[in-house]
C-alpha cells in the first residue's frame, strides 16, 4: 500500500480508497428524493440510513440524535447512477497495454468462459473520478471485435466502492463489425453461433474430425445461458440485424437485450413484443456505417414510447468520461423522452436488466442505501453531486484528479504571492 500512496502522491487519497468506512447513521432532511418506485417523486421528503440501509423514508421524519444530519434544502436525491458497459477497472490508461485487460486475444477462439471481471482492479483511480459524479455501478463487459471472436466472454456488475456482484452477462458481437470475426459474412455469425450451440444441446449430432469451436469449459459455460436465465448482450445496430438476433434469440431460448442499437427505433414494435431492452447510446446522431444510417437522437424516446426498456451506455467502453452519461440522458429529454424515463435509464432499468435491482437503481425503505444528493438537476451538466452513498456509506468526495488540482493550485498561489 506504500508504494500505491507513493504513486498517486496523495496520502488522503490512498487512504480513502485503502480503507472501506463503516456505514455511519445518517438523516438526510428536505430533499426531492426520486426514488424510481410505484413511490413516485417525495417532495420534501427525509431518507434515515442505518447500519447501509434505507431505515426511514418519509416526510417530516425525526431524526436519531446520533445520526448525521444533512440538510438538503430541496435538492434532488437519486439513486446512484449506473456507468453503462464498458472497461471501467480493467482499463487504466489506453496507451499502456499492460493496464489494459478488456480484451482475450486467441486469434479466433471461442472462449465463452473468459470472465473480464476477475481482472477488476477496485484501487483504480478511474473509479475515484467516476463517483465524484455520481456513478455507483456499472457492468463490465470484454471487448468485442477486439477479442478475435464474435462471442467475447462474460462480465459482471461492480460497485465503485470496489465490490463484485454475482451476476454475469455474456457478450456477443453481430452486424458488421464483426464479419470479418465470421468468415466475412453476416450470415456466418449465426452459423458459428448455431455450431457453438449444437456443441452444447447435442454434441452427438458433430463428427469426430469437425472442428470444434468450444473447449469443454465453453460448453459448460454457454449452457448456463441457453435456457433464458442469464443474461446475453448482443452489440448490434442494423435494423435487420436485429431482426435476425430476436429471431435466433426466440429459436435458441436466449434472454437477449440488445446494445448498441442505433436503428432501433425502426424496429420498437418488434423489440416491445419480445420484451428486449435496448442499451444505447443517447448521443449516437451520425451514419458512421451503413449499419447506423437510421441514427438518430430520438431513439430513445421513440422506444420509450413503444414501450422498450432503455438502458443508456456509452458506445465507447473506455471509462474515463463515464461520469458524462447523464449529459446523455438530458439530451435524450431534449429529444422526447420523458425526465423520468430518462433517469431509469441510468438507474432502474440497467440494474434490472443485470439483475441487481436488490441493491441498485431504486430508493426504497429496506433497500441498500446507493444514492446521491446532487447541486440541482442531475440531467443538467452544470449540477454537481454533493454527496454519494453506496451501500449505505459516504464516499470521499476527492479523486486522484482533486488532489493534484489542489495541490498545483496551491502551488500557484504560493509562486504568485512572491
Amino acid at each position: 500500500m506504500r508504494a500505491r500512496c507513493l504513486l498517486f502522491a496523495a496520502a488522503p487519497l490512498c487512504a480513502a480508497l485503502a480503507v472501506r468506512a463503516e456505514a455511519a447513521s445518517v438523516f438526510i432532511h428536505d430533499a426531492t428524493v426520486h426514488t424510481l418506485t410505484a413511490a413516485g417523486v417525495l417532495q420534501h421528503a427525509d431518507i434515515l440510513i442505518r447500519d447501509g440501509r434505507i431505515a426511514e423514508l418519509g416526510t417530516r421524519l425525526t431524526a436519531p440524535g446520533s445520526a448525521e444530519r444533512i440538510e438538503a434544502a430541496g435538492r434532488p436525491v437519486t439513486p446512484g447512477l449506473f456507468g453503462g458497459i464498458g472497461y471501467l477497472g480493467v482499463e487504466e490508461v489506453g496507451l499502456e497495454p499492460a493496464a489494459d485487460d478488456y480484451a482475450l486475444k486467441l486469434g479466433g477462439a471461442m472462449r465463452p468462459e473468459f470472465d473480464v471481471s476477475s481482472a477488476f482492479n477496485p484501487d483504480s483511480v478511474v473509479l475515484g473520478v467516476s463517483r465524484l459524479g455520481g456513478i455507483t455501478f456499472a457492468q463490465l463487459g470484454p471487448a468485442t471485435e477486439a477479442g478475435g471472436s464474435i462471442i467475447a466472454g462474460q462480465g459482471a456488475v461492480v460497485r465503485l466502492d470496489g465490490e463484485v456482484a454475482a451476476p454475469r452477462a455474456l457478450f456477443i458481437d453481430a452486424g458488421s463489425d464483426a464479419s470479418q470475426l465470421a468468415g466475412g459474412s453476416r450470415a456466418g455469425e449465426f452459423m458459428l453461433l448455431s455450431q457453438a450451440i449444437t456443441e452444447v444441446r447435442a454434441p452427438q449430432q458433430l463428427l469426430p474430425n469437425d472442428q470444434r469451436l468450444l473447449t469443454p469449459a465453453g460448453r459448460e459455460t454457454l449452457r448456463g445461458y441457453l435456457g433464458g436465465t442469464h443474461r446475453v448482450v448482443v452489440d448490434v445496430n442494423r435494423a435487420s440485424d436485429i431482426r435476425q438476433v430476436l429471431s435466433f434469440a426466440r429459436r435458441e431460448h436466449l434472454a437477449i437485450a440488445i446494445r448498441g442499437a442505433d436503428e432501433a427505433w425502426r424496429v420498437a414494435p418488434e423489440l416491445a413484443a419480445a420484451g428486449v431492452a435496448v442499451i444505447l447510446d443517447p448521443l449516437d446522431d451520425l451514419p458512421q456505417s451503413f449499419d447506423m444510417v437510421g441514427a438518430t437522437l430520438e431513439n430513445a424516446a421513440r422506444l420509450n414510447a413503444a414501450g422498450v426498456k432503455v438502458v443508456f451506455s456509452f458506445a465507447d467502453p473506455e471509462p474515463h468520461n463515464i461520469r458524462k452519461l447523464r449529459q446523455g440522458a438530458g439530451v435524450a429529454v431534449a429529444h422526447g423522452m420523458p425526465w423520468e424515463a430518462a433517469l431509469a435509464a441510468l438507474t432502474r432499468n440497467p440494474a434490472e436488466l443485470f439483475g441487481v435491482a436488490d441493491r441498485n437503481g431504486s430508493i426504497e425503505r429496506g433497500h441498500p442505501a446507493d444514492l446521491v444528493l446532487w447541486s440541482g438537476d442531475p440531467l443538467e451538466v452544470t449540477a454537481l453531486a454533493d454527496a454519494v452513498f453506496i451501500q449505505g456509506v459516504a464516499q470521499p468526495m476527492r479523486s486522484r484528479q482533486t488532489e493534484l488540482r489542489d495541490r498545483y493550485l496551491q502551488k500557484l498561489r504560493a509562486h504568485a504571492a512572491r
